[in-house]
């Protein structure tokens, strides 16, 4: 019989691993967002980084949000299961430092703290709930090395499950080596929204119909359009989208699965779709062959599946509201995120200290005395 008694916790305060003193550092990140919970434990190597472990599930822990502000309880067991697991595979490692976020479906429910407070319970991971600006600079950090320097700026795409977070950079203000140390680099987005809207809820606000599929698709397009001119924070780099000197970085499941369609894989291949760039007549035609196909076609394409079949149409509606408001001839799909800006930061930061460690006993005189 299962013991009723939590788990203790083996992580100390901000996530720091209780006697991580020996072995090589290691890092783990966990997102929970309101469609899926992922998990990346890596080391840093000389390119960056090389994962240890990681986990992905879909929980769809904002299921219903929308309607009733609270997380129901079926979903909320199928994420507590997903970060039993997660808890299982960081209590075998020596973390160094890790960190453990939520987002939206936390963030915008009523019982999204009490959710948090029964994972610490009954797995033992302090999730932080963290704000959309935190979450739309860890989506740049996180993607920070897909972008081409040669443009002026770049529109970093976040598409959730209930929200979509999206920054501006400017590109002509990063140091010339951004994409090789990106956690050391600070000031990173020139300008952030965060629409409260994502796969998950604009799903449930227009349900699937069984015919005049284009205008169903129009709806949840010019409803994305209307919530990006309501909120009009990056004014200042539409000259750059007006010139054509940008391009866009499409960060989410939803945007991975119209790249493994429009790749035409038998399976999805991250190594053939993280980078890949896009022009604006792909996205466009693998678009249309989503939201004319049925549920059920949807769910036959290897790429998509039964568990993205529902949600991958609003994604594409997401991005195409966003590139008819920010027009791009370019789109660079990125399987990373969240995760890999936690990554980057704790990185960077680990080996700032430890430089300064280093600094400071060569400044010490022989001996070690001062």
């Amino acid at each position: 019989m299962a013991s009723s008694r939590p788990p203790r916790s083996p992580f100390g305060r901000g996530g720091r691993r209780r006697h991580a003193s020996g072995p090589p550092p290691a890092f783990a990140a966990l997102d929970l967002g309101t469609n899926n919970c992922r998990l990346l434990v890596a080391a840093p190597d000389r390119t960056g980084f090389r994962v240890l472990s990681s986990f992905s599930r879909i929980v769809r822990l904002g299921e219903g949000m929308g309607s009733q502000n609270r997380l129901s309880d079926a979903a909320q067991d199928r994420a507590l299961e997903a970060l039993r697991i997660c808890s299982e595979i960081l209590g075998r490692k020596t973390l160094t430092n890790g960190r453990y976020i939520a987002t939206q479906a936390c963030r915008a429910t009523e019982n999204g703290e009490a959710f948090i407070d029964r994972v610490k319970q009954q797995t033992g991971i302090a999730l932080e709930i963290i704000t959309p600006a935190e979450e739309a600079r860890l989506a740049v950090m996180g993607c920070l090395n897909l972008i081409d320097p040669s443009v002026d700026a770049v529109l970093i795409v976040d598409v959730g499950g209930g929200s979509t977070e999206l920054a501006w950079v400017d590109v002509r203000a990063l140091p010339e080596n951004f994409a090789e140390k990106p956690g050391h680099i600070k000031n990173l987005v020139g300008a952030w929204t965060s629409l409260p809207i994502g796969v998950v809820s604009l799903s449930e606000r227009y349900p699937e119909p069984p015919s005049h599929r284009e205008v169903w698709f129009r709806a949840m397009v010019d409803t994305v359009i209307k919530a990006l001119e309501a909120d009009p924070v990056a004014e200042a780099f539409r000259p750059a989208f007006d010139a054509g000197r940008v391009h866009i970085v499409g960060s989410s499941g939803a945007i991975t699965s119209l790249a493994g369609v429009h790749l035409d894989l038998p399976r999805y291949d991250r190594a053939r779709v993280d980078g890949l760039w896009m022009n604006a007549d792909e996205c466009r035609t693998v678009t249309t062959t989503l939201y004319e196909s049925s549920l059920s076609e949807r769910m036959q394409i290897p790429c998509i599946g039964e568990d993205r079949a529902d949600l991958v149409v609003a994604g594409a509606a997401i991005l195409q509201a966003v590139t008819e408001v920010w027009p791009s001839q370019r789109l660079r799909v990125a399987d990373r995120g969240l995760r890999e800006g936690m990554l980057w930061e704790m990185i960077g930061t680990h080996n700032a200290k430890r430089a300064k460690r280093r600094r400071k006993q060569k400044s010490k005189p022989a001996g070690g005395k001062s």
